[in-house]
């Protein structure tokens, strides 16, 4: 399959798995229930939380277009689906059924899988691995955001 089409099929992929999200999450950030956490200091305006999303989901999607693209297999398909459904797991764990301490664990294991992912495939994709450090930077400031909303509530 032509990089164009693998990339547009992630893309669709990665925005569906937001899209199902933001679906699950039950009002979310503007709910009362998180209104009222005890958030970081650090805790960015809501803005940055969909620009950051788009770019690591867009990132993201070029990055597992040359995965595979360049893969022999499809042994990729099993963290990616993982991923998938953590990502779009955090959200319903978190936000709709507000258990934060779900939602930690969740996080930190999509974390480790973000990190896993370009390591494993780095045969494959090379240098492309650049293109996963958004979604493991933001990944690392969302399970501390995560954390100290568990330990301060």
């Amino acid at each position: 399959m032509k990089l164009a089409k693998l990339i547009t099929l992630f893309l669709i992929l990665n925005f569906g798995a937001l899209a199902l999200g933001i679906w699950f999450m039950n009002n979310g950030p503007q709910s009362t229930w998180y209104m009222n956490l005890n958030k970081a200091p650090w805790t960015p305006p809501g803005w940055v939380f969909g620009f950051a999303w788009t770019t690591i989901m867009i990132c993201f999607a070029i990055y597992m277009a040359y995965l595979a693209k360049n893969s022999s297999n499809f042994k990729y398909v099993v963290p990616y689906a993982l991923q998938w459904l953590l990502n779009v797991g955090w959200n319903f764990a978190f936000f709709n059924q507000q258990h934060i301490g779900m939602g930690l664990i969740i996080i930190i294991a999509l974390t480790l899988l973000a990190i896993y992912i370009p390591i494993t495939y780095r045969k494959e994709t090379g240098n492309k691995w650049l293109l996963l450090l958004p979604y493991s930077i933001w990944l690392c400031i969302a399970t501390s955001l995560n954390a100290y909303i568990l330990i301060y509530n």
